[in-house]
């Protein structure tokens, strides 16, 4: 079995660092909302009673390239996610977290004057 001790303890002494700590957990969180978007796209794909091999033809992708997409941490690029919600007719959706402080058209006005 693998020690990772030591790169255990390394993660801990960077993360005292603030400015890494800071890019760590932007980092975490990035990837963690590519995984759930593939989680769901791989739902998607296996509701529609589709093969990995048979969704890569669908958008023009070799088969080993969507099987990683589906099997491994990757960062796809978003034209590849849009391409698989197509196939899947699926939409793909940004939801904010919380309100914005101003109103886009408010924010556009007082930012000229």
């Amino acid at each position: 079995m693998l020690n990772t001790d030591h790169h255990k303890r390394r993660v801990a002494e960077r993360m005292q660092d603030p400015e890494f700590r800071a890019e760590y957990e932007r980092t975490r969180q990035e990837l963690t909302q590519v995984n759930e978007i593939m989680r769901e796209l791989d739902a998607l794909r296996i509701d529609a009673g589709l093969s990995k091999a048979q969704l890569a033809r669908d958008i023009g992708r070799n088969d080993a390239v969507v099987r990683r997409l589906f099997t491994s941490d990757v960062n796809p690029e978003l034209r590849t996610i849009a391409a698989l919600a197509a196939a899947l007719d699926a939409k793909i959706q940004i939801v904010p977290r919380r309100k914005p402080r101003t109103p886009r058209a408010g924010r556009a006005a007082t930012a000229g004057a």
